[in-house]
């Protein structure tokens, strides 16, 4: 059975995510993958303690009352996808395939399914079973793997739950499979000796790539495997960036440079310049190609701002660039710390200009208005990509969103920049349509730069754009009546933004 259209799959790891949160990031790929605007998914993921309740479930298949369940910090919730009661929690291999099916065979889908645990318990010399009626897999006659799937219009979503670690304590909450005498297992119970979860993903990933088709989704130009000459850079020395560094430390401060990786930090650091990035060092998204953190960040320090202000006198800077993780858990997205800062900056630094490189603020008009009534000298937001890349890309932005965000600030009155990378599979008619938007919101600023991925648990670089097209590309937005471009394959956000403010017309 051929399932994929796309041949090629990508893949993502969620880390340890609540149930809730998980459902809705795959409800949005469903909706994108049926609208085309996606490839084919794989998604790992670790839940927190959680019980959920497929269609032919109710609370006979829990062994306790919900209020109890809730006492002892245990999730429940009934789901769209098929079985009965199955518990989530650490040490537990999730999967979840969202994937357009072909031939519309949910049967035969399932069985794939069946055969790609098959195929991943025969590395470890486990032999798998299968009852009939009953979707899930047994080893030595317990239960070690749960499967429930769902489709909408022929996406797949839900799939399997994989007990590699964890068993025992979270399944006597449930009556597994209906069954008061069955038991549940785990590859480590199994094998008896510690199992590694990244062995194990990796494993399945190989065996459900093999099973339905797919290619190896990593870049295949090339420079596979190392990155073009234009992107290699001497190391820079390192004394500068130790002082940077410990005036950093000393004043408490995040800057987007390490945060993110940034391939410009040495020589920014060597020319005494940084972007101070406010609000914490773990952001409330996780956007598929951004090196920072994500968690749960702790509040707004009030001493932030002064502190931003200082290390900005000391280092005599005329041009300071202010950003900040995404806070979406703020009634205001960081506005007011945004302000707080802006003010502190002009007070202690009164010629210095000072530019802003914000979030969306979740469209908020009311924030939106406190960071342009501190009048910044430019406002910076970033679209990042072109449209049909961004529920791969940034799953919880929007990129009509993010145009509102620039007209807005266009609309009061201040100088309006934004920035695109390549190399995520955008092609040039898309390119250029993103472009032609930016320009009718009032953008007159850009910087395009090329994408690196930070790890293997990011987007891969579908290709390396060379000099020359980003040289092309600059060409085409000056054309089209950018006052300022910067592009350039290690180009970023505020990479000497000071100097595309010195030829502001």
């Amino acid at each position: 059975m051929t399932i994929c259209l796309f041949r090629n799959l990508e893949t993502q790891d969620w880390g340890q995510l609540d149930f809730q949160a998980a459902y809705e990031r795959q409800r949005k790929l469903v909706e994108a993958r049926i609208a085309d605007a996606v490839a084919d998914h794989l998604i790992f993921v670790e839940h927190p303690p959680v019980i959920t309740l497929g269609r032919s479930a109710d609370m006979t298949d829990v062994r306790v009352p919900a209020v109890i369940l809730a006492q002892k910090g245990i999730e429940l919730h009934s789901v769209d996808r098929g079985g009965k009661a199955t518990y989530h929690g650490p040490g537990q291999l999730v999967a979840y395939p969202i994937i357009k099916l072909a031939e519309k065979d949910l049967h035969g889908y399932l069985q794939q399914l069946l055969e790609v645990m098959a195929g991943l318990l025969r590395r470890y010399n486990l032999t798998s079973s299968f009852k009939n009626g009953h979707p899930g897999v047994w080893v030595r006659g317990a239960k070690v793997a749960s499967v429930g799937i769902a489709v909408r219009k022929w996406v797949t979503y839900h799939g399997i739950a994989l007990n590699v670690t964890t068993a025992g304590d979270g399944f006597r909450w449930i009556v597994p499979c209906g069954n008061r005498e069955e038991t549940v297992t785990s590859m480590q119970a199994l094998l008896g000796i510690p199992v590694d979860m990244a062995e194990v993903k990796a494993a399945f990933l190989e065996e459900f790539r093999r099973s339905f088709g797919y290619f190896d989704g990593r870049p295949s130009n090339a420079f596979r495997g190392r990155h073009p000459p234009w992107l290699v850079r001497n190391a820079p020395g390192t004394a500068a960036i130790d002082a940077m560094e410990e005036l950093l430390g000393e004043m408490r401060l995040a800057t987007v440079c390490q945060s993110a990786g940034c391939p410009n930090l040495g020589e920014c650091f060597n020319r005494g310049t940084a972007t101070f990035m406010i609000l914490g060092d773990r952001c409330t998204r996780a956007c598929r190609f951004c090196a920072v953190a994500t968690g749960r960040p702790g509040p707004p320090d009030p001493e932030e701002p002064r502190r931003v202000a200082q290390t900005a006198q000391r280092l005599n800077l005329n041009y300071v660039v202010i950003t900040s993780i995404t806070r979406d858990d703020l009634a205001d997205g960081g506005a007011d710390q945004f302000c707080g800062t802006i003010s502190e900056v002009r007070r202690l630094c009164p010629k210095a200009r000072i530019e802003v490189l914000i979030p969306d603020l979740n469209g908020s008009a009311r924030a939106l208005q406190k960071i342009c009534d501190g009048r910044p000298d430019v406002l910076n937001h970033n679209v990042e990509t072109v449209p049909r890349l961004h529920p791969r890309v940034r799953p919880a932005a929007d990129y009509r969103r993010s145009l509102a965000v620039l007209e807005f600030a266009f609309r009061q009155g201040l100088p309006v920049k934004s920035g695109l990378m390549l190399g995520l599979g955008e092609n040039p008619e898309e390119i250029t349509a993103a472009l032609l938007d930016l320009r009718r919101c009032g953008c007159r600023y850009l910087t395009i730069g090329q994408y690196l991925s930070p790890s293997e648990q990011h987007l891969p670089v579908v290709r390396f754009v060379s000099p020359q097209e980003f040289a092309d590309w600059a060409d085409t937005a000056r054309r089209m009546g950018f006052s300022g471009v910067a592009a350039g394959p290690l180009i970023r956000s505020s990479y000497r933004a000071e100097e595309m403010f010195a030829i502001r017309r």
